[in-house]
């Protein structure tokens, strides 16, 4: 036993984890010193295994948080530099855009709920593209209001608007009522009288190019004075080449009478002609005033019913028929759109309704029967694909309102570059700070305490650069900056409260290793308990705060968990591994004197 206690095993025994029992259990000294032998092989083979373990992890950490340390391997080095920490809108630069939501057509009780759930909507759309630190926030200029969207590292402006469009409006409409096909009435009605004035100023001698210049509606050949060039028969509408080819059309004269065809009036003149029989050219000129017909604009065939995207439940893919064929889009209405869908169907059985997404008709079903149940389907002629991409673009969320683009600008990120390098060199040296201050301090304890403090940051940026490896990059901004430097101070707070403690257990007089076990058990309830408020604050600011603020509470978390390994986890191996009877007998390096048992 005298040899065993000799060599300084017992002293080493204790850090390794044997208790008091092991050490002194009874019978032959030899046997015993066999038994301990046995033990002290086991646990260093884990101790060496553990401390190869934080070696290897060490070694990726650094090369992949500072990658030029790895210069010797070039092809190695040039893929950790294509691992970039996603930087935000305030240190990179990005798209700020402006959108104004309009509710015109929403009751105004409802408008406040429909802008709050507009800008949920576009949130959720921007968040779908990972971590990104959006700021998705709702403004107010004059009566107008708006939804301001800055997307940091994106800079093709098109491609933000274009991410952001992909958040379809969806409505159902109802057959318009008869007052609109009265006002294309109207219009052709003074688009004629129109046209009956330049045929009248054409016949009194007026020049005919120079009227189609200025009043043609057809933009092929106004340009031209109208001229439309030599043609055969039949190559236009019926309407005007009955006329054109009409023998009794002379020359160089005007048609007496205004010739109506599905693009409106036409005042022909006739140029010249060539050729006979089935060969005959005519080159003739026009003056075209245009009708419109309802036809022509979709949009207002039909009106609104009040029942739009913000009554949606949920979407799904569905089949018009058994197995896999004719894909379509089921959809369910909550209980206020289900109310709103019956009364629409009960109101045009026979007619129409309109399904409009993004202002485009893409479904115009004839409403057999009164639908109660709140449950409807888009047949737009879809493929599997298709009918996927849209319902997933639906269950993200159909806006409330239509929004439309009113300002957008490319965000410089020159303020945030200078913002970064003083942060980064305020952080570095507040790391050297704070290193110093624990090797001086704190002495041996202190410089564990540093070396896992360093690796601790090394495998924090590691995260940050992989990160971005994922579908859910984390972006740091100059909130997030500030989260990691306050997660270092926590990490350096959690070694001091080891260190005290275990300079109290000396003081008791307790053995170096037996100092330091007593050391970790006592500061762990503190360690816990103040990092598990820290975590729950973090997860609160999480899941209820939007822009920065979540992006510092993300931070700060990532960095309490890694605190706690390496306060936890790593001093503890380090301490592990080197602290012996040389440290019993070199207290100094430990603790000051003050901390010495008193004799």
């Amino acid at each position: 036993m005298s040899r065993l206690l000799d060599c300084g095993l017992y002293d080493r025994l204790g850090v390794l984890g044997f208790s008091s029992p092991q050490l002194r259990r009874g019978g032959d000294a030899d046997q015993f010193t066999q038994y301990i032998m046995r033990k002290w092989k086991l646990r260093w083979r884990k101790q060496y295994g553990k401390m190869l373990g934080i070696f290897l992890l060490a070694v990726v950490s650094v090369a992949i948080a500072y990658p030029k340390t790895v210069f010797f391997i070039p092809k190695v080095e040039q893929k950790l530099q294509a691992l970039p920490i996603q930087l935000g809108l305030d240190l990179q630069g990005g798209i700020h855009l402006e959108y104004k939501v309009d509710v015109s057509g929403i009751d105004s009780a409802k408008q406040k709920d429909a802008l709050t759930a507009a800008e949920a909507v576009i949130e959720r759309r921007v968040n779908a593209f990972g971590v990104g630190e959006p700021l998705v926030q709702l403004s107010k200029v004059g009566t107008e209001n708006r939804i301001i969207v800055e997307l940091p590292g994106v800079k093709d402006v098109e491609q933000a608007k274009t991410m952001l469009k992909e958040t379809p409006f969806l409505e159902f409409k109802k057959e318009a009522g008869p007052e609109v096909q009265q006002m294309f009435d109207q219009y052709n009605e003074q688009a004629k009288t129109k046209a009956q004035g330049f045929l009248d100023q054409s016949k009194g001698g007026a020049d005919f190019a120079q009227l189609a210049k200025d009043n043609s509606e057809d933009p092929g050949s106004k340009d031209k004075g109208g001229d439309l060039g030599f043609v055969k028969q039949g190559q236009f509408v019926p309407e005007f080449d009955k006329v054109v080819f009409d023998p009794s059309f002379k020359t160089g004269t005007v048609w007496p009478e205004l010739v109506e065809s599905q693009y409106g009036w036409h005042i022909i003149k006739k140029v010249d002609e060539k050729g006979d029989g089935v060969d005959k050219e005519i080159d003739a000129a026009h003056i075209l005033i245009a009708k419109k017909s309802i036809e022509q604009y979709p949009h207002l065939q039909y009106a609104s019913s009040g029942l739009t995207g913000q009554n949606l439940k949920d979407a799904r893919v569905d089949y018009a028929s058994q197995g896999l064929a004719n894909p379509q889009v089921a959809l369910r209405f909550d209980d206020a759109g289900t109310k709103l869908f019956a009364d629409l169907t009960r109101d045009n059985v026979g007619k129409r309704i309109a399904i409009v997404l993004d202002s485009e008709i893409i479904s115009s079903p004839v409403v057999q029967a009164i639908i109660p149940d709140g449950q409807a389907v888009i047949n737009g002629d879809f493929t599997l694909e298709q009918a996927k991409v849209l319902v997933g673009r639906l269950n993200e969320g159909a806006l409330p309102a239509p929004i439309t683009l009113v300002g957008q600008q490319s965000v410089s990120a020159s303020l945030g570059a200078a913002s970064l390098q003083q942060s980064l060199y305020a952080g570095l040296i507040g790391i050297l700070v704070v290193v110093a201050f624990m090797i001086f301090y704190y002495r041996f304890l202190g410089l564990v305490a540093s070396l896992a403090l360093i690796l601790y940051t090394a495998m924090l940026v590691a995260i940050f650069r992989l990160s971005g490896l994922t579908p859910f990059p984390i972006t740091m901004t100059l909130a997030g900056i500030a989260g990691f430097v306050l997660s270092i101070g926590m990490a350096v707070d959690a070694n001091i409260l080891i260190s005290e403690r275990t300079w109290e257990e000396l003081k008791n007089g307790k053995a170096v290793n037996k100092a330091i076990i007593e050391g970790f058990r006592r500061a762990w309830p503190s360690i816990r308990d103040g990092n598990s408020s820290t975590i729950l604050t973090c997860l609160i600011l999480i899941f209820m705060g939007t822009g920065f603020v979540k992006g510092f509470a993300i931070i700060l978390l990532l960095g309490v968990f890694f605190s706690l390994f390496t306060a936890i986890v790593l001093t503890r191996t380090f301490l592990g591994w080197w602290v012996g009877p040389w440290l019993e007998r070199h207290r100094w390096l430990l603790a000051p004197k003050s901390k010495w048992p008193k004799k």
